[in-house]
């Protein structure tokens, strides 16, 4: 919660006066102070963090809400995932180094 210097109430008119200052000081574009608490949730969710632990910093009452609201980020994710595990897949069967002894090689499969 913000407060005034005398412990009342922003106005929103001020505060997204004030906010918009801030961003034209640092040479960045306009966008909503709102805008700042998805930024952090979809960052959070980038680095891992679970959706049950944003959907309770966001106040989101149920879990299907902050799914919903960031499936987009979730479908990258999941994305990334699979280019790892292609990648994953991939890499040894192609590389002579991995190869141990008189073991086989290890087995790679494309993932489409």
């Amino acid at each position: 919660m913000f407060t005034t210097a005398q412990g009342g109430p922003i106005d929103p008119t001020n505060l997204t006066r004030a906010f918009t200052t801030l961003l034209c000081r640092a040479g960045l574009r306009r966008i909503r102070f709102h805008d700042l608490r998805h930024s952090t949730a979809t960052l959070l969710l980038e680095q891992g963090v679970e959706l049950v632990v944003i959907k309770e910093l966001l106040g989101h009452a149920h879990i299907g809400v902050t799914a919903t609201v960031y499936a987009h980020v979730r479908l990258h994710l999941q994305r990334d995932a699979i280019d790892t595990l292609s990648t994953a897949l991939d890499g040894p069967a192609n590389d002579e180094s991995t190869r141990d002894g008189d073991n086989p090689p290890l087995c790679g499969a494309t993932v489409r």
